[in-house]
């Protein structure tokens, strides 16, 4: 601390020696010697104007420390008391005073500004919603809205900027694919032109998370005509350009092909002002921060912000500080942290790697004996998932894969295979 307050009486004292005079400045310096009090008083003018530098207004300030009133520094004084004002205001009106505000629910946490506004109170139903009954028709399965569904749902339908920290399976993809629907029809006003450009944009670090989030979106706007398209590479890009032609809704994509699509003109992102950012965490985790920049920057300036992460690390943090409004709300179901999900026994065995191979059978043998029961190996790269592939079918068993390295079609081929239970046994 005393090294930085060293630091800065130095800057401002080059700052009142540009100021004042030499011969000023020396006799300034010669009372200084004599007279107590003068000293003080120069000292106190060098630590405000330090203060002042640091803020970077301590040059625009040297006129008015010498008596000359600055105009432009008075005018903006004047804006930040009316801006004051008007905030008081607002934040009055809706119930609130304006500083940050926490409400805590089991594992629910809930920070932000008026977050205690009863407007912002959370949906206990489907009918509490007082979404349109064609927009709830996805929802008809389940018997009542998931804890992020219940705190997003009052927040986005709002307009506010949101961050939802919630694990994998905790009903995100809804919330916020109905408040994105809902956008898109207050925003069309029950008109829906041909050759429409997309006014919502959902970005997926993977094909497979694209994929899944565009059939639930395209299942729960199709009773309210709201057309969804998803954008992901290795597969052809004919089909995804027809469909954007033809006009859209909601663009649900992996950055690198909604990049090459805006880059070649066949995706415009102008009249997009909603989007989200799921897996935000994997996303950068996979190194797609520069394209992820790109597009935003092709979106709308005035857009409402929507982040999805599992855990909350430091880059992500930056990139909502950057992109999202200061005072976005955020809604915590669990943890920050990366945690191992509470829900699923897990059990850590570790092996030379010569006997992960007549581990992993014998536990197969021991857990998928029958072949009818749904069994997922993970590794670590794509050249292990062909390897361990081709070991299992050496030793006998029905396996499927998925990888990068895979064509699309290949993948959406084993996915089907896994998910019907034909093929119960995937490796990816």
């Amino acid at each position: 601390m005393g090294k930085k307050m060293k630091e800065s009486s130095s800057d401002s004292e080059s700052i009142i020696r540009e100021a004042i005079p030499d011969n000023e400045l020396k006799s300034h310096g010669k009372k200084k010697k004599d007279k107590h009090g003068k000293k003080e008083k120069l000292q106190d003018e060098v630590v405000r104007l330090s203060a002042e530098d640091q803020n970077g207004s301590g040059r625009k300030r040297k006129k008015k420390q010498l008596g000359e009133a600055d105009p432009e520094i008075e005018l903006k004084s004047e804006k930040k008391k009316k801006n004051k004002k008007g905030d008081a205001k607002g934040s009055s009106e809706n119930g609130s005073t304006g500083a940050e505000e926490e409400v805590r629910d089991g594992n629910v946490v809930v920070s932000g500004k008026g977050v205690k506004n009863p407007m912002y109170a959370p949906v206990e139903s489907f009918e509490g919603s007082k979404l349109p009954d064609e927009v709830l028709e996805c929802c008809k399965g389940f018997k009542k809205p998931s804890p992020i569904q219940s705190r997003a749902w009052p927040f986005l339908l709002n307009g506010r900027d949101f961050i939802g920290i919630a694990a994998t399976g905790s009903g995100k993809t809804l919330a916020f694919g109905l408040p994105a629907i809902m956008y898109v029809l207050n925003k069309r006003n029950g008109k829906i032109p041909k050759g429409r450009s997309p006014l919502c944009l959902v970005l997926s670090p993977t094909r497979e998370l694209a994929q899944q989030i565009s059939d639930v979106l395209i299942d729960a706007g199709k009773a309210s005509g709201v057309k969804s398209v998803c954008l992901y590479g290795g597969t052809s890009k004919e089909p995804q350009r027809s469909a954007l032609k033809a006009g859209i809704d909601i663009v649900i994509g992996t950055p690198g092909r909604l990049k090459d699509l805006v880059e070649e003109g066949a995706c415009r992102l102008s009249e997009v002002a909603f989007v989200v950012l799921d897996e935000a965490d994997r996303m950068l985790d996979m190194g797609f921060e520069q394209e992820v920049r790109s597009i935003l920057s092709k979106t709308c300036s005035a857009r409402q912000m929507v982040m999805f992460s599992a855990t909350w690390p430091l880059p992500v943090h930056l990139l909502s500080q950057e992109y999202m409004d200061p005072d976005p709300v955020k809604v915590v179901v669990g943890s920050e942290d990366l945690a191992a999900n509470h829900d699923v026994m897990q059990i850590v065995e570790v092996l030379d790697d010569r006997a992960r191979d007549d581990r992993l059978v014998s536990l197969l043998q021991k857990y998928h004996s029958s072949k009818s029961n749904r069994v997922l190996v993970f590794v670590l790269y794509k050249m292990e998932a062909s390897r361990v592939e081709k070991m299992l079918h050496g030793r006998g068993w029905k396996v499927v894969s998925i990888h990068g390295d895979k064509a699309q079609h290949d993948r959406t081929k084993s996915l089907s295979l896994f998910k019907s239970g034909s093929c119960p046994l995937m490796v990816s």
